[in-house]
């Protein structure tokens, strides 16, 4: 399988110190799914440049898309599945996660499933963040697995370069990734053998009056 793992901070600034630990949540998915086989991609939200204003990647032309998006498109498609990873602002995911989402049409996504990784420096992992994002994934047709990793004060669990970190029980924490992407496994290979058969019933891929009623 093909995955694609998104690191949805976009914070550069301290305090807390460290920064970004979702780069650190990021990678040990990454490098777990790879450790299971699979040919996985990080995609990090500070990379992809994105213009303001807001103009998304359906709205150009076909083929006239800046290279970053266009590029990013194909990724998307291209994969079977996504692990999201969100830090949590106010009870929800991160708006630099969602703004890059939201420039790619739903379409890409459709029929594949998805993991919710979320995470914070304190004891709730991020979990309330994981609530707002299951409706939100659901409506890009990425449809996100029951199964759920959260990273209490991950700060403590991983170390920079997405090791566990000296004391962490890896083990366990490995089983904990693995229930998760187990799930996400067994979606997406289910997915593969019904694409391989069918279209599907239609994505909204065309015109937003396809969400209509009649």
């Amino acid at each position: 399988m093909r995955y694609l793992v998104f690191l949805g901070s976009a914070r550069e600034s301290t305090p807390p110190r460290p920064a970004r630990r979702g780069a650190r949540v990021a990678i040990a998915c990454a490098a777990e799914l790879a450790r299971r086989g699979h040919d996985v991609e990080l995609v990090d939200v500070l990379e992809v440049p994105r213009d303001p204003p807001f103009k998304p990647h359906f709205a150009y032309a076909k083929g006239r898309a800046p290279a970053a998006l266009e590029g990013l498109a194909r990724d998307i498609a291209g994969a079977d599945g996504y692990v999201m990873v969100s830090p949590e602002y106010n009870h929800s995911m991160s708006p630099a996660l969602m703004d890059l989402l939201n420039h790619i049409g739903a379409s890409h996504f459709a029929y594949k499933p998805s993991v919710i990784a979320t995470y914070s420096a304190g004891q709730w992992g991020g979990a309330r963040a994981a609530v707002a994002m299951r409706t939100y994934l659901s409506e890009l047709g990425c449809l996100p697995v029951s199964a759920m990793i959260h990273v209490p004060k991950a700060q403590e669990i991983f170390a920079e370069d997405g090791e566990y970190a000296e004391g962490v029980d890896d083990l366990r924490w490995r089983d904990y990734l693995g229930r998760a992407f187990g799930q996400l496994d067994w979606w997406a290979r289910a997915a593969e053998a019904e694409r391989g058969r069918s279209d599907g019933p239609g994505a909204f891929d065309r015109d937003p009056s396809q969400r209509n009623a009649p």
